[in-house]
């Protein structure tokens, strides 16, 4: 059974009894559902690290709603099919030690990543880097080894100081960006204080495990917003209180169940398109998550110039799953035993549960184990699991492929954490990066992600809607697709009424 009214009545009235007035602070409070792992941009991959970096520093592209890439630090011209120029804008931001950004400092930071010895998670999406040469502080010379026309879009990360680049234990938990935002203090896991450089407001992040607790403080006053990672009833809850508002938008942020190739059973396909058959998508997006969140069958949206159009989904079939564990020896009697790890916050681990109830269904007993999110991470990137569930946010380019899934890229040198290899699947992506012809290019990734359904090792789940409730005196908040926090530039906090 997927809502449990005795468990949702409880925490609508223990938010009733407890809620009380609103705490006075100017500083704005966003709450926070993990807190960030790394806020130096060279190594940070989790969801939150990424999002505040992004306020942190300043990164040469970024994208706009149709995930075309735009200038951000810098233009840029193609001079030759091989030689891209980045010219830094003339109002551009400085550093915490007062020096301002220069091509210099670029250079710094893609020369590090690229150093094997670093151990970049981003190194593999810019091994196509040849040599770069900086002309003067504001003119910047990338050399590629391969034509690439997508090359622009692979300069995402927050560019630091060059004086800084070497000291990867500082920018971990000092950073020294040039962003929109200067860090304050990062007492703790629990709290990270920014502040705004336009207006000086104060920014704090905090860090409350608990989806009941998040949505208390909120109510309570104690925070004034929070974004995402609510079970949907606790969301429509808050909608009905008077102080509190709510905006939600469809995402991009895939979702999916993971495997590890290299282990005994999860590397063997009959049982992970058992799995794939025992799952209800439907039911879970229809009780647990946003209305606006939608079924996925691939990495990319169908509505990405490389996405996959009309994909032959996985249906929900127990029968079918259990016929095909029978046929592996696997019955109720003598049921196939699995571990799947998630991280402890509570929504996550009420869709694991469900997930292990639909699948103890057919015939698949899972243990179900729980971690903090730092040990969690930790285990998904060294390994050390059989079955796990995560999401990718802010795809934006198709060189995703080849951070996630080629063989090149298993960690530290990507982010193949599943240790998936398949030559076909490397064939495409390869074929794909070194076509000069767009058309074919996006077929190439089509027939990717057709192979990468076939062989499931990730089963898609769900593109996750994004919601932000806040404060009746907070205004100017913006949602974007990919869910980053940028919408923290323009929010103010108004007197309460």
């Amino acid at each position: 059974m997927l809502l449990r009214p005795g468990y949702i009545l409880s925490v609508f009235v223990f938010l009733s009894l407890t809620a009380c007035s609103d705490p006075s602070s100017t500083s704005i409070r966003f709450a926070l559902a993990s807190s960030p792992i790394s806020l130096d941009p060279r190594y940070a991959t989790d969801a939150v690290s990424s999002r505040i970096n992004r306020l942190l520093y300043q990164r040469l592209v970024d994208f706009d709603q149709k995930f075309q890439v735009k200038p951000a630090l810098a233009g840029w011209n193609q001079l030759s099919p091989k030689h891209y120029r980045f010219k830094l804008k003339p109002v551009r931001g400085y550093f915490k030690n007062g020096e301002r950004l220069t091509a210099y400092d670029v250079k710094a930071t893609y020369d590090f990543i690229l150093e094997n010895e670093n151990a970049s998670p981003h190194r593999s999406s810019l091994l196509i880097i040849d040599k770069i040469i900086v002309v003067d502080d504001q003119i910047i010379d990338f050399y590629l080894k391969r034509i690439d026309p997508l090359f622009p879009g692979y300069l995402v990360i927050g560019i630091v100081p060059k004086n800084m680049a070497a000291d990867r234990t500082t920018l971990n938990r000092i950073p020294a960006g040039s962003g929109s935002f200067s860090f304050l203090e990062w007492p703790d896991t629990s709290r990270l204080v920014l502040q705004r450089k336009s207006d000086k407001q104060l920014v704090e992040f905090i860090y409350v495990h608990d989806a009941t607790v998040r949505a208390l403080k909120l109510i309570r006053g104690e925070v004034d917003l929070l974004q995402n990672d609510l079970p949907r009833e606790l969301v429509q809850y808050l909608g009905k209180e008077n102080n509190i508002l709510l905006k939600n938008l469809p995402g991009n942020n895939f979702t999916y169940l993971g495997f590890n190739m290299e282990d005994r059973l999860t590397s063997q396909l009959a049982i992970r398109k058992a799995i794939a058959h025992a799952i209800d998508r439907q039911s879970l997006i229809r009780y647990l998550m946003g209305g606006k969140t939608r079924l996925a069958n691939a990495l990319l949206t169908p509505e990405h110039w490389a996405g996959l159009k009309n994909a032959k989904a996985y249906s929900y079939n127990p029968d079918l799953s259990r016929s095909m564990l029978e046929s592996l020896g696997y019955t109720r009697d003598k049921p196939l035993l699995l571990e799947y790890k998630t991280s402890s916050d509570p929504f996550r681990v009420r869709i694991a549960t469900i997930i292990q109830q639909q699948l103890n269904e057919v015939g698949i007993k899972v243990s179900l184990k729980s971690f903090d999110w730092g040990t969690f991470y930790g285990d998904i990137k060294s390994g050390r699991f059989q079955m796990y569930s995560l999401s990718w946010v802010g795809i934006k380019t198709p060189d995703i492929f080849r951070y996630v899934f080629h063989s090149e890229s298993v960690p530290p040198q990507g982010a193949n954490r599943g240790r998936y290899i398949n030559k076909k699947a490397d064939e495409l992506i390869e074929a794909a990066e070194t076509s000069p012809d767009m058309s074919a290019r996006g077929q190439y990734y089509q027939d990717l992600q057709e192979q990468l359904l076939f062989d499931l090792p990730y089963i898609p789940l769900w593109y996750e809607e994004h919601f932000v409730a806040y404060r009746n005196n907070i205004s100017g908040y913006s949602l974007a697709s990919d869910g980053n926090y940028d919408g923290l530039k323009s929010v103010e906090k108004l007197p309460s009424p």
